[in-house]
This record gives structure tokens, C-alpha cells and sequence, in this order.
């Protein structure tokens, strides 16, 4: 289940190639993406310093309301223009990153504790509590994702809170079908049925040894689904579900840029737009490449 139509993350396939693999085993297409792979990297890495570092890095106060330079295009003081209340609209691109990156990480480790634990659990024990876990996690697949979540929002209310649960419960189901996959080949080897014979208890195994030679699988995983993540946050956001007024979210100046659109001014709704594009395909840029140099070293 997807909460939105964006693009997949890799397969399971990926995650259990052997340990015999060598370089070769990584698909020849993206044997040459290297320098895509560190300029994303860098550009990522750039967001998240204008992130942590947003007072110094914005030229000025987000919130700060100039109704003489509603709508303004780019200047010398404003380089990328302003909003509907004459707002720079660089300042709160670089404010909004902190929610538009701190919300998908959210979700996701919701997610991933919840996926992770289903996913393993449903490998290791086999039987009826694989079969049940895999009709739940049919049901949730079959369930549109957003649908869904907008439910959960109806029940409990709008905010970035709720949206970052209701995702999180979404993405949950996804991460617990793809953690089962690389938990069957990796309960195959032969050293969990050496600590079995040591009378090591699966609790322990699981915990200790299983899950964290999974881990270089799950981490590109989960690096390819934060682009989704935020994607699917910045979609309830536009939707009206998600951060609320004043929040800088991308998502939301996306939406309030609307109005804009109509007076053919682009720069509102474009700016917070080229920004989300921008991290969602560097996220699977880095992710799909992580995913591979992890998959290959195990």
C-alpha cells in the first residue's frame, strides 16, 4: 500500500541478494550513476544544514508580513519573491524544511518499529502467525493509503501530529512485507540454527543478531521510502489535513500559493514545489544506490 502514487521503493529481491555478490551485481545502469549519487548526496546534505542552521541561513524572518511586496518576483532582497502576505519566500522555504524533513522521519521510525517487529516476528514463527500477519497486511495493502489515512485524520482531527500517525500506520504494513522477505533468506543461514543449537532463545537471536544483519537492507529501504513519506505528507498538507497556518511546511505554501496561480504568478506555489521535487528524487537517488552497495556487501 502506497499513501501516495509515488515511485516504488526496491524489491525484497534487492535487499536478499547472498554475500557472494560482487560489483557485478549491481544493475550496469547504475554502476555509472556515481556522480548523480554524490550530488544528490550533497544537495541533500545542504538541506539539511540550511535546516539545522535555518536563523542563519534565512535572510529573513518567515513570518515577517510586508502587504507593499505582495507576490513580489525575485530581487536583490527577496531572491526567490514572496508570498500572498508579502513573506520572503527563500526564509520560509528554509524554515519549512525543518517539518517537511522531521515529519517523514517520524513516520517512518513509527513505521519501521512497527513494520520491523510484524515483519520479523511473521518470518521467525511461521505458521498461523505468518498467515495472520500476512491477512492483515493483505487488508491494509487493498485499503487505499489515503483513504485511509484521511480517516484517521476524520476521526482524530487535522494537524502534522495525526498526519505523521496515520502515515506512519499506513507505511507500517509496507516495511512488514519487505522486512519477512529479507527475514526467510536471512533465517536460512546457517548461524541462527547454530545459536539455536546453543539454546540461545529467539527473542534474543531476533534481537541481537537477526534484525541488525538487516538492518544495511531495511536502511536503504527506508532512505528510498522517506522521499514518499514526505511526499505524502506534503499532500496532506495541500489537502488541508496536515500543518496548519502559520506553518512554513512545503506542502502548505504549496497550497496557499493557489490563489497566486490565478493571477498568473507562479513563484508561491513553484518555489515550495521545485523543493519538494528536488528532495523526493535525490532521497531516490541516494536511496536506490544505498540500497544497492548495502544489499551487495552483506
Amino acid at each position: 500500500m502506497s499513501a501516495t502514487g509515488t515511485r516504488a521503493a526496491p524489491g525484497p529481491s534487492d535487499a536478499a541478494a547472498g554475500p557472494a555478490g560482487t560489483a557485478a551485481a549491481i544493475p550496469a545502469g547504475r554502476r555509472g550513476g556515481g556522480a548523480a549519487f554524490w550530488a544528490s548526496a550533497a544537495f541533500l546534505g545542504a538541506v539539511v544544514a540550511a535546516a539545522v542552521l535555518a536563523p542563519l541561513a534565512a535572510p529573513h524572518d518567515p513570518a515577517a508580513i510586508d502587504f507593499g511586496r505582495i507576490w513580489s518576483g525575485p530581487t536583490a532582497q527577496h531572491p526567490l519573491g514572496t508570498d500572498q502576505m508579502g513573506r520572503d519566500l527563500l526564509s520560509r522555504v528554509v524554515y519549512g524544511a525543518r517539518e517537511s524533513l522531521l515529519g517523514p522521519l517520524a513516520l517512518l521510525a513509527l513505521a519501521a518499529v512497527l513494520g520491523v517487529a510484524m515483519g520479523t516476528l511473521a518470518a521467525w514463527r511461521r505458521g498461523w502467525v505468518d498467515a495472520v500477519l500476512a491477512r492483515v497486511t493483505d487488508v491494509m495493502y487493498a485499503f487505499p493509503g489515503l483513504l485511509f489515512v484521511v480517516l484517521v485524520i476524520a476521526v482524530f482531527g487535522s494537524g502534522l501530529s495525526t498526519a505523521v500517525v496515520a502515515l506512519g500506520l499506513a507505511f507500517a504494513p509496507i516495511i512488514a512485507k519487505f522486512t519477512r522477505s529479507v527475514a526467510l533468506a536471512e533465517c536460512a543461514k546457517p548461524y541462527i540454527d547454530a545459536y539455536r543449537v546453543q539454546g540461545v532463545s529467539g527473542f534474543v537471536i531476533c534481537v541481537r543478531y537477526l534484525i541488525p544483519n538487516m538492518a544495511p537492507a531495511l536502511l536503504g529501504y527506508l532512505v528510498v521510502l522517506f522521499g514518499e513519506g514526505l511526499m505524502s505528507l506534503a499532500t496532506l498538507s495541500f489537502l488541508g489535513f496536515g500543518a496548519q497556518p502559520p506553518s512554513s511546511e512545503w506542502g502548505l505554501m504549496v497550497q496557499e500559493g493557489q490563489a497566486a496561480l490565478i493571477q498568473g504568478v507562479l513563484w508561491p506555489s513553484l518555489v515550495p514545489g521545485a523543493a519538494i521535487a528536488l528532495v523526493v528524487v535525490a532521497f531516490n537517488v541516494v536511496g536506490v544506490r544505498l540500497a544497492d552497495r548495502l544489499s551487495v556487501r552483506r
